[in-house]
């Protein structure tokens, strides 16, 4: 079983009654703490262990990574959309998803407080572990627990400035604890600033983490060294790739973009050449339906960090994101489903692509374990299904225990095959090794499917752009990717595009099937007809009739990204409350 003990036996001695928390009203109105509980916390290694686990702790819940950073931020991409009932705008989640933002909106302050929080847990930790004399002085033992205690509690810091920054775009730079601080009330600094001293931390952190698997490290989600390479590898992508900026209000790239291409290349190549410690798995769907919907660690370090979500820890994976299921037969169906594919995603893959039937699920599963295909537009996430899990779901509980996946290895590869080909104006032998070994595990015994890997720099980039559309669907991860591409705009504008012509039954999308019959009473999807032929007249007995293509009305065509304006929905305004309590702070972005 998955090792949850690092989390949940958090004792928040540290940060719950000697350090206190963020005020629910100011981001940085924060309780001092006095020196005596400041030197009894870190006074030893149990002790700073339990504070450590408390910026842990800021990674999950509802406004962390059990919900709103994983699966309401994300949204609408051209793979998969948020909520979008036909409510009007309801300055609530609802918006999120429409790029229909304004500062008032209730999902913003309590996800950015979380992670000042995140930061301000992390920045007591860095100021006083390495200040500890048992730091420099105690046993070997002892000085390398602290060691990676220090790294750890660097590297967390990075990611929970990188998703501030990704959202919200320029952000009050704090790198001292809230005690140190002559002002509370800091202006805006430049994103760039920060992310040179967040990738100046992990150059440092790298050096004092372990391996995953070296002698004595446990198997849980704890921070180790290739992990946090791979996090510098992204920031740098992201430090080198395009951002909405303040002045002019534009998506720009800066002109020594190829430094920060060059560090992520660097990184990703170390880990790549350390195949004992992080490899793929060689079979796509094992990695969540045998290890992270079975509440185990992955074996073979494809998942390098992820947020470890017990029970007992509110993350929400499955639940929200995943095809609707029943706790037993007299309970009443449990479920959100409230993040669904775009229809054109599901026809943008290979049907030799493994990852299509294991990246989307078609279906609601029924009290009795069979499945109900439903419409086209209703389908889900489908890598964190509930009838994975394993054990499966006992209670109603919204809480599933599913842990949420940060950085997997395929990423590596991929973030190194993109680097080489900026770096080499075209894809290296390298390169192309990189990116085939994703694709060829995507389509395992099929691998000559997989086509020509184009030569050419902007056809080999566009070749990475869609192999990650294919990787990471449903992981928080693309639309990210398209706004340091600078393609957002025009991927939200190609999809709605294709969206209409499917609805209008246009090439390519001419030949579709609009309704698909499936197997009644089935554990399993079973069609009786083709997913790339029209209709058949004749339903068989058996089966069932689902409406497919026919379910896109132009309803669901307008709902998608409704709002999203081009240099401007790339980043999040700030939350009203923290402008209000901040007088240096003020909007910008056109909001």
């Amino acid at each position: 079983m998955k090792k949850k003990s690092f989390l949940s036996a958090i004792t928040f001695l540290f940060f719950t009654s000697i350090l206190g928390l963020v005020s629910c009203k100011k981001y940085l109105d924060l309780s001092p703490p006095s020196a005596f509980d400041e030197k009894f916390v870190f006074s030893n290694v149990a002790n700073t262990t339990s504070a450590l686990m408390g910026v842990y702790e800021q990674l999950t819940g509802d406004n962390g990574y059990g919900s709103r950073l994983s699966m309401m931020y994300p949204y609408d991409t051209d793979e998969f959309i948020g909520v979008t009932n036909a409510s009007a705008p309801d300055n609530n989640s609802r918006d999120l998803s429409r790029y229909n933002l304004q500062p008032t909106n209730g999902q913003l302050t309590l996800p950015f407080q979380q992670l000042y929080t995140g930061v301000e847990r992390a920045n007591i930790c860095i100021k006083n572990i390495p200040a500890m004399a048992m730091y420099s002085s105690g046993s070997e033992t002892e000085k390398q627990q602290l060691r990676r205690l220090y790294g750890e509690a660097l590297t967390l810091r990075a990611q929970f400035y990188l998703e501030l920054l990704r959202n919200w775009g320029d952000l009050p730079a704090i790198f001292e604890p809230a005690i140190d601080q002559a002002d509370l009330y800091l202006p805006k600094t430049d994103r760039d600033v920060i992310y040179d001293r967040l990738l100046d931390d992990l150059k440092l952190a790298a050096e004092l983490v372990p391996w995953r698997n070296d002698p004595g490290v446990v198997a849980d989600e704890r921070i180790t060294k290739g992990a946090v390479k791979g996090l510098r590898a992204r920031i740098a992508l992201f430090r080198g790739g395009y951002a909405l900026r303040r002045e002019p209000q534009q998506m720009e790239r800066k002109a020594d973009y190829l430094k920060y291409y060059q560090i992520a290349r660097d990184e990703c190549n170390e880990v790549m050449q350390r195949r004992d410690k992080h490899t793929l798995n060689p079979n796509f769907q094992d990695i969540f339906k045998n290890n992270i919907d079975a509440f185990k660690i992955e074996p073979n370090g494809e998942v390098m960090f992820e947020v470890a979500l017990g029970k007992d820890i509110s993350g929400r994976i499955g639940y929200y994101d995943g095809p609707r299921f029943y706790v037993s037969s007299t309970t009443a169906q449990q479920g959100n489903s409230s993040v669904r594919a775009v229809p054109v995603y599901f026809y943008a893959f290979n049907e030799l692509d493994t990852r299509r039937d294991v990246t989307l699920a078609p279906y609601y599963n029924n009290a009795d374990k069979t499945k109900a295909v439903q419409t086209m537009v209703n389908m889900t996430c489908g890598k964190f299904r509930a009838d994975w899990w394993n054990p499966a779901p006992t209670s109603a509980s919204q809480q599933t225990g599913i842990n949420w996946p940060i950085l997997r290895f395929s990423d590596v590869l991929l973030m190194f095959a993109e680097a080489e080909n900026e770096l080499n104006n075209g894809p290296s032998p390298a390169a192309k090794t990189a990116y085939e070994e994703v694709r060829k595990r995507a389509f395992k015994g099929n691998e000559s499917a997989i086509g020509i890997t184009p030569g050419g720099k902007a056809d080999f980039f566009n070749a990475i752009v869609n192999e990650r559309y294919f990787e990471f669907g449903g992981e928080g991860v693309r639309k990210y990717d398209l706004i340091r591409w600078n393609l957002l705009a025009a991927r939200i504008s190609e999809t709605r595009a294709n969206y209409t012509k499917m609805l209008n039954k246009q090439a390519p999308y001419n030949n579709l099937p609009q309704n698909m019959y499936y197997k009644t009473a089935s554990p399993d999807v079973i069609f009786s007809n083709s997913l790339y032929a029209p209709t058949p007249a004749t339903l068989p007995t058996g089966y069932t009739r689902v409406a497919w293509v026919s379910s896109i009305t132009t309803t669901w065509i307008t709902n998608f990204a409704q709002y999203f304006k081009p240099d401007h929905s790339e980043l999040m305004p700030l939350p009203q409350s923290v402008v209000e309590s901040n007088p240096k702070l003020k909007q910008d972005y056109g909001y």
